[in-house]
């Protein structure tokens, strides 16, 4: 009886097992098209949530770009106060997103229970605000701001999530703005509900200004008891703060929620006031790894820190399959844009490769430094927005008369890094690359 007991143990936990690297437990929630699962890597132990999108209805529904667009999207926000994206997998019915297990729940859990203290609000207000600019400089615009997606980690510390919504700056018409009507009413800037064109980041701070107001007052600015009504007050901006709110935190929130969009404030300008920056910390969001220096550089060319080899590095089609999408080659249904420009293929020998990209970060005046005999570094002389732009860039051997470069970022902005990619880097080795991917 033990030993059947034990058998259907095993049994149940190898139906919860998912490519052999999770396990899948409790449901945590679900809604139309997925269910989330509380999930744990086998090797590490690290909890995991584990969102199982089925396919069929996703098709079905034509959402199949609504996804494709979530995971580029989710791959260009790595910041502390974003739920980290860490892999996607899929079977031949269920799509699998692998992301950070926050275990605080949501901040509306606590806005439920009533205001804030201004501290705590500001504190949460400062964690948003750093999020959706780093969004935005990602070309982000996440569109369905609220309590219900700002998650609340160990810590006390903020996440946004569901970039269900999102949208990359690919989706802009030729007038520059964006025009699908998406969010929550109570939330949404007024723009968005005139079902005209709009700047979806000036709509983020909009959104950005009905939380701050919600945190601190325990309810929503605009309240009505039909849709149309709602929608009547949130065009005209038309709101009260209750008595116990702070003259900063009015003036703040009087500069957020303007219904005329060019009138509203930036983020930039947000950042600046003493209320906000009243013990803000601004966190790192992008690694910060640098070139090696001289005594590196040395060490490398003698072989001590870092061995080279006479040859690059082989790598069969499988791994550049795996090395794409863990588990399953995904590139049909998920091929990102802006990954695009990182791979490239050649029929030129390495070393002829290697000159090129020598010659090409000579001509940006880039740093050009060697960490093997076939994988180098450039960076940019220049501070960008996030930084200098730093690129690694390694030669594998696919077969004998085909090699692969790939690029990838150490740091540095996503958008001028695929700006150099595609500006740079293509038409410089067009005359030794036969095609990209």
């Amino acid at each position: 009886m033990e030993e059947e007991k034990k058998q259907h143990q095993n049994h149940q936990s190898s139906r919860n097992l998912l490519f052999g690297k999770y396990e899948m437990g409790r449901l945590l929630g679900q809604g139309t098209f997925a269910k989330v699962y509380y999930g744990k890597q086998l090797r590490s132990g690290e909890s995991v949530a584990i969102k199982v999108i089925n396919k069929d209805r996703v098709k079905k529904e034509c959402l199949i770009d609504q996804i494709k667009r979530e995971i580029s999207v989710m791959r260009l926000v790595r910041h502390p106060n974003v739920v980290e994206f860490k892999e996607v997998m899929a079977t031949k019915s269920k799509i699998f997103f692998i992301m950070e297990y926050v275990r605080g729940g949501e901040l509306f859990a606590k806005v439920v229970k009533g205001k804030l203290k201004e501290d705590h609000a500001r504190k949460y207000f400062q964690q948003l605000v750093s999020a959706v600019d780093f969004c935005h400089s990602r070309g982000v615009s996440h569109r369905d701001l609220k309590p219900e997606n700002l998650l609340l980690d160990e810590n006390e510390d903020l996440k946004i999530s569901d970039f269900g919504l999102s949208a990359l700056p690919e989706q802009l018409r030729q007038d520059g703005l964006l025009h699908t009507q998406c969010g929550t009413p109570a939330y949404v800037a007024p723009e968005v509900l005139r079902k005209k064109g709009y700047d979806g980041s000036k709509a983020d701070i909009w959104s950005c200004g009905v939380i701050l107001f919600v945190l601190l007052a325990g309810f929503l600015p605009f309240r009505a008891d039909n849709i149309m009504n709602l929608y009547r007050k949130v065009f005209k901006a038309d709101f009260k703060f209750p008595p116990w709110f702070s003259s900063e935190t009015r003036r703040l929130i009087s500069k957020l929620l303007v219904a005329d969009s060019e009138k509203r404030t930036s983020i930039p300008a947000i950042m600046d006031l003493p209320w906000f920056k009243r013990g803000f910390k601004r966190p790192p969001s992008f690694s910060t790894e640098e070139l090696p220096d001289k005594s590196e550089e040395e060490e490398t060319k003698t072989g001590v820190a870092i061995s080279s080899s006479p040859s690059p590095p082989f790598f069969n089609a499988f791994e550049l399959i795996s090395s794409m999408s863990s588990g399953f080659d995904l590139s049909s249904l998920f091929e990102s844009k802006r990954k695009a420009a990182s791979i490239f293929t050649s029929r030129c020998s390495a070393e002829a490769i290697m000159g090129k990209l020598e010659g090409v970060a000579k001509g940006l005046k880039f740093r050009f430094c060697k960490v093997k005999d076939f994988k180098v570094r450039m960076q940019g002389a220049e501070e960008g927005r996030k930084g200098r732009l730093l690129v690694t860039a390694e030669v594998y051997e696919v077969a004998p008369e085909i090699a692969v470069v790939e690029f990838s970022k150490s740091s540095g902005d996503t958008l001028e890094y695929a700006k150099f990619c595609e500006v740079e880097v293509r038409p410089a080795l067009k005359d030794c690359v036969d095609l990209a991917r």
